[in-house]
């Protein structure tokens, strides 16, 4: 879709959520509308505080934290032919709404709950579906459907909580026989790092276990490998492109919550140094992984690439990446040669242009005019 220059769309930006990544996304909400034309966008800033109550800004918000705590409460009309925001209270009219960007980091935002409940609005999103949402949050799903197409990724185990819970011992058992230490610990359905542990012993394992388990059901344990942290963006639903890959140099012993977002140390290396070779790789792997995943929009897909041996693993793939002003997703377009204003631009246009790809659906039967357009029972 080439957007209509005359009219000026109002774009609604999602962000806060009930998510242990709630604190970054009003961080990469306020760069994503800063980043929106004035010219071409109204932005909506719509906050979802952590108990759930969704709350819109009025006039210039210049600051998100103000629309948590004293927006006015409103709810998303599940009507496709609405589209609109609905005030709770009854001072107010609705708000229409042309397309919703989110950027709600993990659980209810990322995994396609938000995803699921835009389809029944009728609304046009940023990012992935329900499907390749849930995919892509689902770190053992991702995994076991990018091993079946070949795409190699870390050795795991997955745990779910209940089953810790009544056999701790014997979980311990089985990863002690498939892994030696160190391993990573980390819920399997989240991002950010939250939750996660480098385990070096035996005794660390148990406390990082219940750690992961207070954030997730499914709890991964990963084999820890001596590797580089490679990160590609992808952009695109049919025919999507990857960008030149970049590399993340902790200052920390591994990339966890505190070396992201704060701490300053960690270093970001735009391109990364590597050979022609391994960048069409990387390149070509994020793509097939895109693809593999059924995302759609836009995703960062992260790579270990082994420090002895060069061997390429896929690590995850964030389908709403960050888009703080240190998030590699808009960074590495940047260096590929679109700028941050430009990318918003395209990845409202992929809304768009998923939103056509959907309408095209028929979702109802039609049945011939002799049956007077009723069934029997």
């Amino acid at each position: 879709m080439t957007l209509d220059k005359k009219k000026v769309l109002r774009v609604g930006v999602l962000f806060g959520g009930r998510s242990g990544e709630h604190e970054v996304s009003l961080a990469s909400a306020a760069s994503v509308i800063r980043g929106l034309d004035p010219d071409k966008y109204e932005a909506v800033p719509i906050g979802i505080t952590k108990d759930g109550h969704w709350l819109v800004g009025e006039g210039a918000v210049k600051m998100l934290p103000e629309v948590l705590r004293g927006g006015r409460r409103v709810m998303l009309t599940a009507d496709p032919t609405e589209a609109a925001l609905v005030p709770l209270d009854r001072g107010a009219g609705a708000q229409r709404l042309d397309v919703i960007f989110p950027v709600l980091h993990g659980t209810f935002g990322e995994d396609g709950t938000i995803q699921g409940m835009l389809d029944l609005a009728g609304l046009p999103y940023v990012g992935a579906g329900v499907l390749g949402s849930a995919i892509g949050m689902d770190k053992d799903v991702a995994k076991r459907l990018c091993q079946a197409e070949g795409i190699p990724v870390v050795p795991w185990i997955s745990v779910y909580r209940w089953d810790w819970e009544k056999d701790r011992q014997s979980i311990i058992d089985k990863i002690a026989a498939k892994f030696p230490y160190p391993v990573f610990v980390k819920p399997a359905t989240l991002g950010s790092s939250v939750g996660m542990s480098k385990v070096h012993k035996a005794e660390e394992l148990g406390p990082a276990i219940d750690l992961a388990g207070e954030y997730g059901m499914k709890i991964m344990v990963e084999k820890a490998v001596s590797a580089r942290e490679i990160e590609v963006s992808v952009l695109g639903n049919h025919d999507p492109k990857a960008s030149v890959p970049g590399e993340i140099v902790p200052h920390r012993e591994f990339y966890d919550y505190a070396a992201k977002y704060l701490e300053d140390g960690t270093r970001l290396v735009i391109p990364a140094e590597l050979k022609p070779s391994q960048v069409q790789k990387i390149q070509t792997t994020a793509v097939r992984a895109f693809r593999t995943l059924e995302l759609a929009g836009m995703a960062r897909v992260d790579f270990f690439l082994e420090k002895k041996g060069s061997k390429l693993y896929l690590n995850e793939v964030n389908t709403i990446p960050g888009f703080t002003s240190i998030s590699m997703y808009p960074k590495l377009w940047e260096a590929s040669g679109i700028p941050f204003r430009q990318l918003i631009d395209k990845l409202i246009e992929l809304a768009f242009e998923m939103q056509r790809e959907r309408a095209r659906t028929k979702y109802a039967i039609e049945l011939p005019e002799t049956s007077g357009g009723a069934l029997s029972y």
